[in-house]
């Protein structure tokens, strides 16, 4: 299929993980998913890479958002490798993996990159909101570990965007002041928003709203 889109309708399937077979849109209910392959297992960047997002359970579970990792290994391979995963990252990994020996999930969500090496997926990252949509896509090369830490300041953004008529800086964090959307007029937004500065007539700053 053609390479998915911000806004488009995350596709859904049904795959054997290491918590069983789910059917994606089920499994993610009415809150965010992050969806990330990984080229293959008994890996160090991969191994590196689960075990980071096993160690931030907490903030996945803050945010109400779930994580499910992909693969085209088979699913003993999976199991076998999470003691592996656990035992270097020091956390238990308490999200699925999905075993997509079929490819099936790969190309749905546009996973292989034949040009960047061979025929497993590339680094791959989706933030899908509540309504199942596509809402941040990333791809990340096979010998570049993602940054874990700037997912979960780009879904912090996204979620406080959906709070209001908001926008965010350049390297915003969570907590920080927030851009007013163009479409509120600097009279509308001192009456509806705390401290608000104005910098430029289209550059407005406000206290961020309370979670």
């Amino acid at each position: 299929m053609a390479t998915l889109r911000l806004g488009d309708d995350a596709p859904d399937f049904t795959a054997q993980t290491t918590e069983g077979e789910l059917t994606f849109s089920d499994w993610k209910g009415d809150g965010w998913a992050v969806l990330f392959s990984h080229p293959a297992d008994f890996t160090p960047v991969c191994t590196t890479e689960l075990g980071r997002v096993a160690q931030l359970k907490d903030e996945w579970a803050a945010r109400n958002t779930k994580v499910l990792a992909v693969s085209v290994d088979a699913l003993e391979d999976h199991t076998a490798w999470k003691a592996d995963i656990e035992e270097v990252s020091g956390s238990a990994v308490t999200y699925p993996i999905v075993a997509d020996k079929d490819r099936e999930v790969a190309e749905l969500y546009d996973m292989i990159h034949p040009g960047a090496g061979d025929t497993s997926p590339v680094r791959s990252v989706f933030l899908i909101d509540p309504a199942g949509k596509v809402r941040l896509s990333l791809t990340y090369p096979k010998s570049a570990g993602r940054n874990f830490d700037e997912i979960l300041r780009a879904l912090d953004a996204l979620q406080v965007n959906d709070a209001g008529p908001f926008s965010t800086p350049a390297d915003w964090k969570a907590g920080e002041r927030i851009i007013v959307a163009p479409t509120v007029s600097t009279e509308d937004a001192r009456q509806r928003f705390k401290d608000v500065e104005v910098v430029k007539p289209y550059l407005r700053y406000a206290e961020a709203p309370s979670a």
